[in-house]
């Protein structure tokens, strides 16, 4: 009896990883880029409410202009300034006397000496803080607080419009907001399905013109591990469900779209030699992503990247 259990149990865990298999048929990496938002997750919508996975794999190099400054320790004889110098002064002093015999002011030559020194420090403290204060009035710009428009330009936080009752974030991007119209979002749905549909014919050629050069490698890259396997990935039935626009911005003469897509598909990878079904089914599944566009200002839209939904 008990044998016969453990046999049922085993069968349940190899369907539930067969079905497991299948949901992960079809290319499902977060990669790609977003220009200077590769790093910034989207902010949510009503499609995808969920947090985006990050991009782990990208051309695009993470900012490392803005150096991190070490952690200091906390602790009285840590701290800068005035304070921790007295302190770590006072105490080296204390050290040393009980060392050589002196007692512990006895490195000082007392209470008076000790007096002594605090005031000489004081004096120098208050010198060095005047000095510095003055350079720092005279090294000033002027328009530093003039709060014209040049600084204005300069800020790298900028509101955008309200797209799709969302606000975000727009850092690094242009204050001009980019206009997305039907057109558009036709052309976003019409780019899901017909990615997908290249890539489950492995047209390469269709996929180039469908998206970036970083983003065909991608799924080239994915296109030869089937290759390898003996095995074709065939997607179908392509519909999108939902979708809405979680973001734009301008970088220079590119524009970027992020829309957030719920779509439905049929997805089965075959063995190439005799097309036998390896994985998936022919019952549609369906799956929420984040896709980014890209274009020159005036041009044609491309995949630029693709990122999937945190569980």
């Amino acid at each position: 009896m008990r044998l016969r259990t453990l046999a049922q149990l085993a069968a349940i865990v190899a369907a539930l990883a067969f079905v497991a298999g299948d949901a992960d048929a079809a290319p499902r990496f977060n990669a790609g880029s977003r220009g200077s938002r590769t790093f910034i997750a989207p902010p949510p919508t009503v499609t995808a409410p969920n947090a985006a996975r990050p991009i782990e794999r990208s051309m695009t190099q993470p900012d490392v202009s803005s150096p991190v400054r070490p952690a200091t320790s906390g602790g009285f004889f840590n701290r800068t300034g005035l304070l921790g110098g007295l302190a770590a002064g006072f105490l080296g002093a204390g050290l040393f006397g009980l060392l050589f015999g002196y007692g512990f002011l006895g490195g000082l030559g007392g209470i008076a000496s000790f007096l002594g020194l605090l005031l000489q420090i004081g004096i120098v403290v208050l010198v060095a803080r005047l000095i510095w204060q003055w350079w720092q009035r005279r090294s000033q710009p002027a328009t530093a607080f003039a709060g014209g428009p040049i600084l204005r330009d300069l800020s790298p936080y900028q509101p955008r419009a309200n797209f799709g009752g969302f606000r975000g974030s727009t850092r690094f991007a242009s204050a001009a907001p980019i206009e997305i119209k039907s057109a558009d979002f036709d052309a976003f749905e019409r780019s899901l399905s017909e990615v997908q549909a290249a890539y489950g014919a492995e047209d390469l050629a269709a996929l180039r013109l469908r998206m970036t050069p970083e983003m065909l490698s991608y799924y080239s890259e994915e296109l030869a591990k089937n290759a390898s396997r003996g095995v074709v990935n065939q997607l179908s039935d392509v519909k999108l469900l939902k979708g809405d626009l979680a973001e734009t911005w301008r970088e220079g003469n590119d524009e970027y779209a992020t829309v957030a897509l719920r779509y439905s598909l049929i997805d089965r990878t075959l063995d190439r030699a005799s097309g036998r079904l390896v994985e998936g089914s022919d019952r549609p599944q369906e799956t929420t992503e984040l896709w980014t566009f890209r274009r020159v200002s005036g041009g044609k839209w491309l995949l630029s990247a693709i990122q999937q939904m945190s569980s």
